[in-house]
């Protein structure tokens, strides 16, 4: 009987000792969970701004084709004849600073009208395209010779200026004004941010996420395709916080 009471107590502070055990097993439990409700809510306070910067540049390298066509009904003469007109094109371009090593001249583009235009009436047996194309970072020059075309048209020469043909300005200098670019559109964004969450009584926190985007260069103008408008836009997301 003395054995039973002992046991019986035994078994009452087991009870007792474990059911305290979930009691504070459930109390960390709930702080725990309460701890993980609030960061989760504190995850789901952000404000997405975006941040902009543009620049205009000058274009630093151009592709500029001379390009010209010339009809006949001898083959042997109009060769003779592209050779002649080749080489003032190419005195035309040296003569303004050009280097030889700028200057490249395409193989002639021969058409014969008899049989590739059938059924029409052609003044000429064969008709050649010839273009003397210059690469170079001279793009003020460039601009200037595309005004004195005259000169060549005085000689004989009419070059032609269409879609197959344009003289194209390009940027190389990007990664120059990358680094500077992309602070100047984070700064902004961040700025916008600010404002938000102060329109908003609250106080902007760390970055959760930030994306660059991508930077884009095009022609500030129709008219003026040597002047470049480059643009970024960077995407950030801030946390929020009371």
């Amino acid at each position: 009987m003395e054995e039973n009471k002992k046991s019986n107590k035994l078994i009452n502070i087991d009870n007792e000792g474990l059911g305290c055990c979930l009691m504070i097993g459930l109390i960390v439990g709930a702080i725990l969970l309460g701890n993980a409700i609030k960061a989760s809510r504190a995850d789901d306070r952000i404000v997405s701004v975006k941040g902009l910067c543009e620049r205009e540049v000058k274009a630093d390298k151009v592709i500029c084709p001379f390009a010209y066509k010339v009809g006949g009904d001898d083959l042997q003469q109009l060769y003779v004849t592209i050779e002649q007109k080749n080489r003032i094109i190419i005195d035309f371009l040296k003569a303004a600073g050009m280097n030889e090593d700028e200057i490249t001249v395409s193989a002639p583009k021969v058409v014969d009208t008899r049989t590739e235009w059938s059924g029409s009436q052609n003044q000429y047996n064969y008709i050649i395209t010839s273009v003397v194309t210059v690469c170079t970072d001279k793009v003020d020059t460039i601009v200037e010779l595309q005004s004195q075309q005259g000169e060549l048209l005085q000689k004989g020469i009419a070059t032609t200026n269409n879609w197959e043909y344009q003289t194209v300005y390009s940027f190389t200098g990007l990664n120059n004004i990358k680094p500077e670019m992309i602070e100047i559109a984070t700064k902004n964004a961040r700025e916008t941010a600010e404002k938000f969450a102060a329109d908003s009584d609250s106080k902007l926190g760390k970055i959760k996420r930030a994306t660059q985007g991508q930077f884009s260069i095009t022609d500030r103008d129709s008219n003026t395709p040597y002047m470049k408008n480059v643009r970024v836009v960077t995407s950030v997301d801030y946390y929020l916080k009371d």
